[in-house]
């Protein structure tokens, strides 16, 4: 019999969510649109839902994740800050260190 393990993580900061795989999947959205509106439509999320999680994740964060473009001649929109760039790769790579823990720890069930 073959045996998969789930789970899913998330960081938290003062009991709100601050980074999670949703979260996370809309900065890579918004790095790769350069739009909150884009990274939205490109998730299938309503532009409300995306604006609040994006707006839980900046209120949390230490600092700004994104900075904001007026609209006008050349268009606005919305741009990862480094931070939020770094913030990207950290969560992945704690991500996949999770998943290689959890995998190792499925080996137990399976030898037993």
């Amino acid at each position: 019999m073959s045996y998969k393990i789930k789970s899913r993580i998330w960081i938290e900061s003062n009991q709100n969510v601050f980074l999670g795989e949703g979260r996370i999947e809309l900065l890579k959205a918004i790095q790769k649109t350069g739009s909150l509106s884009k990274a939205a439509k490109s998730l299938n999320l309503s532009y409300k839902k995306a604006w609040h999680l994006l707006d839980a994740v900046n209120k949390s964060a230490k600092k700004p994740v994104t900075v904001n473009a007026i609209g006008g001649a050349n268009g606005g929109g919305t741009q990862l800050t480094d931070y939020g760039k770094s913030l990207i790769v950290v969560f992945e790579d704690i991500n996949k260190s999770c998943w290689e823990f959890l995998d190792n720890q499925l080996k137990k069930i399976e030898g037993v």
